[in-house]
């Protein structure tokens, strides 16, 4: 069976991305930081019969990394690696003037620095793979200027530039940065906590992910919408 590592799997899209995977046959090495809501993700993505390690932890801290990799090792090998724990940097977002730089450099540690610490680890293995795939979750802040999402959108940029140097170190690799579009999430909620607006729930936009490991198009940059409508 083929095996993925998610991060930030115990909701929103990580969780979805895991049930889907799970449902198509993928065995799964989960992580997140929240031990109790990690362990009802693991729960029911096991229920589709899926072999599952979710060790709780922040991919911040080196030795959590090895063992994500380590436990996706014990389960015979990695053939994908989702990049999708994220940090705002501050909840709710704030303009620049009052961004607290704390903030940035926890939206940098995770959404960068963390990345690119736990793409290093499980290099061996992904380049043992017929078919290895590295999906950084990504955000059209990385691409557009928003009021208020500035060091949050910055983090994301500089994940994009980090996926689109990898795609180009490792040809034998899929490397995909992925923008998911908006969704109704807890990471949204927390952003902005006044729009209450209606958003696409998580699940519906799983599939613009299975049909990037389903075609492996070259790697790059792609948006979900126009994954879901058929385009690239």
């Amino acid at each position: 069976m083929p095996v993925a590592i998610i991060t930030g799997a115990s909701k929103g899209l990580g969780r979805a991305l895991a049930e889907a995977l799970a449902a198509r046959g993928w065995d799964l090495v989960l992580d997140a930081r929240g031990a109790e809501a990690l362990g009802e993700a693991a729960a029911a993505v096991a229920a589709h019969g899926a072999r599952v390690e979710a060790p709780p932890g922040d991919v911040t801290d080196a030795g959590h990394r090895a063992d994500l990799v380590a436990a996706a090792r014990k389960l015979g090998g990695l053939d994908l690696l989702v990049s999708n724990a994220s940090a705002l940097g501050a909840e709710p977002l704030a303009r620049l003037a009052e961004l607290p730089l704390d903030g940035l450099r926890r939206a940098l540690e995770v959404n960068v620095v963390a990345t690119l610490g736990l793409v290093q680890e499980a290099l061996p293995l992904l380049r043992e793979s017929p078919a290895g795939a590295v999906v950084a979750v990504s955000s059209d802040a990385a691409a557009e200027a928003y009021e208020t999402w500035g060091g949050y959108g910055a983090s994301k940029a500089a994940l994009d530039q980090l996926a689109a140097v990898l795609g180009v170190e490792e040809p034998e690799l899929r490397v995909w940065a992925v923008d998911p579009g908006d969704m109704a999430t807890d990471l949204y909620a927390a952003a902005v906590p006044d729009d209450d607006d209606p958003r696409p729930e998580p699940a519906g936009v799983a599939p613009a992910f299975l049909r990037l490991l389903e075609e492996r198009p070259a790697s790059g940059r792609y948006a979900a919408p126009a994954l879901l409508e058929g385009r690239r």
